[in-house]
């Protein structure tokens, strides 16, 4: 220690170097800070990501420990150690940036010296005292940050996407429960922003329930990709320096403490080197912001108004929408939507660049792999949480409008065609385009149809075929 008790001195390949005496990291986090100064976001933005780095830890050090390459007290310690990390503890000691050089390393090597330190104080020792406990020798025993890194992060992702399947598939719900809700409300559909046929809003609220649950599925599907790991291959996937039996061993013991479902990969010299995985599950992530972008599009559209617009249905009013014009509110919730879907399809770009620009027998590039996919399901997330509470349960239509359109629309002929007749139909279709009066009134005007007769064809059950509902379960993650 400095003779003011403030730094303690730590060593590595580069010499010596003052680290803060209360730090659980060390020399290498240390030259880590200094050497990625970028986004300014620590590792621990990634709460999932220390949980899981703890997990891959603790697995390793109970697989050695029943291969007799760690004594049991320091096993323990080590146990011990991870499972405050894993509580919630020390996450403030995660401080290297998300965006780094180095494969990972850096943050491979944090995690080792914060565990380290903390089983040394489990032990009875002093931060830095290790004889004890080291960050290398003990923590990061059997591995490299080149199985260590992309196992952990493929951990936290499940951790991530169950939360993601979750807000999905509630979000589906609430949809679906619109559509019921609107089920019998009349409106037109529209193609290429014109006139086309009848349908309910409760179809046009069930699409977008039928939408929202495919992609969960689609994220279901991704999610078991990221199951297979590679922890046990080391440096490049041949496994030097891990013992025989080392791999499923800590592969069966992070699936206990982690609570998900790994699989150790069956060649781990391709494993180390493909991120096709993470690749998959971006595509699948922009996939699901495309999809509601696209129907938070429509809501706004849908909204419009609310007198010179659509103005087919309200959307809850959250918020004042404008300092200069009074009473006026803006449709904030799919429009915040809206810019998380454009993030993370500008976070699928880099991770395609990221994935294609790896060499050889290791990607350099999962730093910023793993931290787009994280800000991408994080937001994604909340974006749907929020669609779903502030915004899609509160919906509702304004029903005599939307009657109101479908008999003043050109495109009610279609329904009328089969009564009428084509060329009748037509000419009906062009006065009425003509004089801006209704379809049903000139109808029953020119004695082709009787007021009662066109009042039986107006009834949705009757415009739109009946739908066979069918179910749409959603695959767990």
């Amino acid at each position: 220690m400095s003779t003011a008790q403030t730094t303690r001195l730590e060593h590595d390949l580069l010499g010596d170097r003052e680290v803060p005496a209360d730090a659980y990291y060390g020399v290498h986090t240390l030259r880590a800070l200094e050497n990625f100064p970028i986004s300014g976001s620590p590792i621990s933005t990634h709460p999932d990501l220390v949980v899981a780095l703890a997990c891959v830890k603790q697995a390793a050090a109970q697989a050695n420990a029943e291969l007799g390459l760690l004594t049991p007290e320091v096993a323990e310690a080590i146990r011990a150690a991870c499972e405050e990390v894993r509580s919630g503890e020390l996450h403030e000691q995660f401080v290297v940036d998300v965006i780094q050089g180095g494969a990972g390393t850096s943050t491979n090597m944090n995690a080792n010296e914060v565990i380290a330190n903390r089983a040394i104080e489990v032990l009875g020792g002093a931060k830095g005292d290790y004889a004890r406990v080291h960050p290398l020798d003990h923590v990061n025993r059997s591995q490299s940050t080149n199985d260590v890194y992309p196992t952990a992060v493929k951990v936290a992702m499940h951790f991530a996407i169950e939360r993601l399947h979750t807000a999905m598939k509630s979000l589906a719900a609430a949809f679906a429960a619109k559509s019921e809700e609107f089920s019998g409300v009349l409106k037109m559909g529209r193609t290429q922003l014109q006139d086309a046929v009848p349908m309910t809003l409760g179809q046009e609220f069930a699409t977008y329930a039928v939408m929202v649950t495919e992609d969960a599925d689609r994220l279901a599907e991704a999610a078991a990709l990221i199951r297979e790991i590679n922890l046990g291959g080391t440096a490049i996937g041949t496994g030097l320096n891990a013992p025989r039996r080392y791999a499923e061993l800590a592969v069966a013991h992070l699936a206990e403490i982690s609570g998900v479902r790994v699989v150790l990969a069956l060649d781990l010299v391709e494993a180390t080197q493909d991120v096709g995985s993470f690749v998959q599950l971006s595509g699948v992530l922009k996939r699901t912001a495309v999809k509601l972008s696209k129907i938070c599009n429509d809501l706004r559209l849908l909204s419009s108004g609310p007198r010179a617009g659509l103005s087919e249905i309200n959307l809850p009013p959250v918020q004042a929408g404008s300092s200069i014009m009074p009473g006026k509110v803006n449709p904030v919730i799919p429009e915040v939507v809206n810019q998380v879907a454009f993030e993370v399809v500008g976070n699928d770009v880099s991770i395609s660049m990221a994935a294609e620009g790896g060499q050889l027998q290791l990607n350099a590039f999962e730093p910023i792999i793993a931290h787009n996919l994280f800000e991408s399901v994080t937001h994604l997330t909340a974006a749907c949480r929020v669609l779903e509470q502030r915004c899609v349960v509160g919906i509702t239509a304004n029903t005599e409008h939307l009657r109101g359109v479908v008999e003043r629309s050109i495109g009610i002929v279609t329904a009328l065609n089969p009564h009428l007749g084509y060329a009748a139909a037509t000419e009906v279709a062009a006065q009425a385009l003509a004089t801006g009066r209704s379809v049903p009134e000139l109808v029953v005007e020119r004695g082709l149809m009787t007021a009662e007769q066109v009042e039986a064809v107006m009834q949705p059950e009757v415009l739109i075929p009946a739908l066979q509902k069918r179910a749409t379960p959603v695959r767990d993650v």
